[in-house]
């Protein structure tokens, strides 16, 4: 029952971007065969909820350098049990940046991605099904850096290709690019 509105999330995600079917049945068959998805322990992968956080003029882009990863990633962690992936995104976000004024620009799953994380200590390699929404933050951009992270940017998208290759980032900001226009 718990897994239900998210499944329906990611069928609406399925109807808006169809040539993403493969990743979206992904999720789906892990959700369905997996009763604790939203939970850590829950191996081989669990959930995670992440934001694409952009400021108020739409043209930078927050990015954490993440402290375990030692990478520049969009804001996000673990759902903890809670099937809102959306409230998820939501107070990552906030917890990692200090930031008031976060909003959702779209309710909707803006992207979804399947990556390994290493093993580290007494966790075992394992995979995070992370679910990116589009966030905006409508205040001042004053964050805080946690101890999540090395550091915090806000990241003009123009040059976004100076703090980070990485795919899934990438792709986000394309999406963006063509939402916005």
């Amino acid at each position: 029952m718990h897994r239900r509105p998210f499944l329906q999330l990611l069928e609406d995600y399925r109807q808006r971007h169809p040539n993403e079917v493969e990743v979206t049945d992904q999720f789906a068959q892990f959700v369905s065969e997996h009763d604790d998805c939203f939970e850590r322990t829950c191996i081989p992968g669990h959930l995670t909820g992440s934001a694409f956080l952009v400021d108020d003029s739409g043209e930078k882009l927050l990015l954490t350098h993440h402290r375990k990863l030692n990478l520049w990633l969009q804001l996000g962690g673990h759902a903890d049990g809670d099937p809102d992936m959306l409230a998820n995104a939501l107070r990552e976000a906030r917890e990692e940046s200090e930031l008031d004024g976060i909003v959702a620009i779209d309710a909707g799953i803006f992207d979804l991605d399947v990556h390994t994380i290493p093993a580290r200590g007494s966790d075992p390699e394992h995979l995070h099904y992370d679910v990116r929404f589009l966030l905006r933050h409508t205040g001042n951009g004053e964050f805080t850096v946690t101890d999540e992270s090395h550091d915090l940017a806000w990241v003009p998208l123009a040059t976004l290709d100076d703090y980070t290759t990485e795919k899934s980032i990438v792709r986000m900001a394309q999406k963006w690019a063509k939402t916005k226009s």
